[in-house]
């Protein structure tokens, strides 16, 4: 029976309508990490956020969905549920990559640039960013 960790993140968008990634590990992502004790889902999201990209001011959105993906560390399966947030930044933003985090690249890209992106991500990445733009283009 694999351990379930419980993470958060999100979708940031900016005021040019660009979503921002990250490069780590060799793959494109989303910024999120996993929720410390005491911590709401929503905090957690907007904190590691704020820590993996250097982002400040971060208005948090609607619920875009949650993943879940197998893996193992250090021997033990593990299950990770993120839950994966709308988010907005606006005005001028220092991007500062968390190098501890293997982070080391953040990249603003619009959705008809984001395809080249997509075939060197995860599977579940690509799920969720379709999904927020299936919603987002359904209200605009």
């Amino acid at each position: 029976m694999a351990e379930k960790i419980i993470a958060a993140g999100g979708i940031v968008e900016n005021e040019e309508g660009k979503i921002l990634l990250i490069f780590r590990r060799g793959k494109w992502d989303l910024p999120k990490g996993k929720l410390d004790d005491g911590e709401t889902i929503e905090e957690c999201a907007v904190r590691e956020v704020e820590e993996e990209t250097g982002l400040r001011n971060i208005k948090l959105g609607e619920l875009v969905g949650v993943t879940n993906h197998y893996y193992n560390e250090k021997g033990k399966d593990l299950l990770k549920e993120s839950h994966w947030y709308a988010m907005k930044v606006t005005g001028q933003q220092n991007l500062v990559p968390q190098l501890e985090e293997d982070i080391h690249e953040l990249k603003w890209v619009s959705e008809h640039e984001i395809q080249p992106y997509m075939s060197n991500t995860f599977n579940n990445i690509t799920e969720i960013i379709e999904k927020y733009y299936d919603n987002h283009n359904a209200v605009n």
